[in-house]
């Protein structure tokens, strides 16, 4: 918790002195160690101030009067976002989360019986179900992409089933929820380029993000998608309730749109007919929370100022730190592999009960949380195991935090 007299690890991207500025910037390290920025990270001051004062002119004035005076403000977001995936504003769509972008995505694809989607053994539980939703619905098909040895998907058998299936979407979860593991995705964007520079049909490529925005760098002219879901709430920073959506020329050019289009995605020019809106309007809705727009373009500001690359650095090494201690642990067992390894740092413990650990360790005001098979079932079966521990630090967090996270997993097992 709040101290200014920890200690950082060695090799630290940041400096003590910014490290304690952070710190003084985020309320709530006063109060608990956060090890669930995978979850939902613990917002910088600078956004929690932003919403409240919105709601607070909302209620003075009213909150189509508010949205309107803060016109400029709300329009930022759409120029940080661009920003930070390295793309137009006519790309991006503010949505209410990352499933919400990824189902407006999913919805704009005009499947037939028979299509394909081919996707990883990694992938975000939600979409997977929604994958079977479609099976059920559309009879579409579902292929997974073989894991390479070393974990992660095979590139090989990924170029293979690309160019033997023609499947209708590739669908690649970068940074899975219930794992560290980090996709190879600029290389699967190049050989998804590839694929699509030598096929007729039209193909399309979501990856979904959520877990990665925030932690590491996401531009979309390397990772070659035609789709990016993203949320605010994790390692962002930004408030829950909040998504981003990036769409691709490509997509908006072949006029895909969501299923459910509204009149902030179109405009109803006669009895029978509507016309879409040209740009990635048409994946939004009339409703937004205007509070939490502004609250994003905030955290997505901080992020910025900081320097993603920064922020991986630091990530890294405290992950990699606390991975290192864990191991060492009898009994404990982490579970993450792969050429490159995320923030997320994810562990099973020997005879032993998840919410015995994770409420043992809310008693002394560090936060986890669970993992369940049913959130990663390919992946927790190759494994043996039925759940898991997810701690995921910050660049905010300490070395001091880590250390004591370590011998409080020791008391507890």
């Amino acid at each position: 918790m709040h101290n200014e007299n920890f200690t950082i690890p060695v090799g630290s991207i940041f400096s003590k002195a910014e490290i304690a500025k952070l710190r003084s910037e985020t309320r709530g390290v006063q109060n608990v160690i956060h090890f669930n920025n995978a979850g939902s990270g613990l917002m910088p001051d600078i956004v929690t101030q932003v919403q409240l004062d919105h709601i607070a002119l909302e209620a003075n004035i009213g909150g189509y009067e508010a949205s309107a005076l803060r016109a400029e403000a709300v329009q930022e977001f759409y120029t940080q976002t661009a920003l930070l995936f390295n793309c137009k504003l006519t790309n991006i769509a503010f949505t209410a989360s990352a499933t919400d972008s990824y189902t407006r995505a999913l919805s704009s694809i005009p499947f037939k019986q028979g299509d394909i989607i081919l996707t990883d053994k990694d992938d975000f539980v939600s979409n997977q179900i929604q994958f079977l939703s479609l099976q059920k619905r559309f009879g579409i098909k579902i292929v997974h992409i073989n894991n390479a040895p070393e974990g992660g998907v095979d590139l090989g058998d990924l170029e293979e089933k690309l160019f033997k299936l023609k499947p209708k979407v590739l669908a690649i979860t970068h940074v899975p929820t219930n794992s560290g593991l980090a996709q190879p995705v600029k290389q699967i964007g190049h050989i998804y380029q590839k694929f699509v520079a030598n096929q007729a049909d039209q193909s399309w490529y979501i990856l979904d993000a959520c877990q990665s925005a925030g932690q590491m760098k996401l531009d979309v002219q390397d990772l070659k998608c035609d789709f990016l879901s993203v949320t605010g709430r994790k390692f962002l920073r930004g408030p829950r309730g909040t998504g981003m959506l990036y769409i691709s020329d490509k997509a908006l050019e072949s006029g895909l749109e969501p299923l459910f289009i509204d009149m902030r995605g179109a405009e109803w020019t006669d009895k029978g007919s509507y016309k879409q809106q040209p740009d990635a309007r048409r994946f939004e809705d009339w409703e937004f929370a205007y509070s939490t727009v502004l609250g994003t373009s905030a955290a997505i500001a901080y992020c910025r100022s900081i320097g993603e690359d920064r922020i991986r650095g630091q990530v890294k090494l405290l992950s990699g730190k606390m991975r290192k201690e864990l191991e060492a642990i009898d009994r404990v067992r982490v579970l993450d592999r792969g050429p490159e390894l995320a923030g997320l740092v994810t562990f099973t413990v020997g005879n032993s009960d998840p919410l015995l650990i994770v409420n043992e360790l809310a008693r002394r005001k560090i936060n986890v949380v669970p993992s369940y098979r049913a959130f990663g079932l390919i992946d927790f079966d190759e494994k043996g195991v039925k759940w898991a521990i997810r701690a995921s630090p910050h660049y905010y967090n300490t070395l001091d935090e880590v250390e004591g996270f370590i011998e409080s997993v020791k008391e507890i097992i």
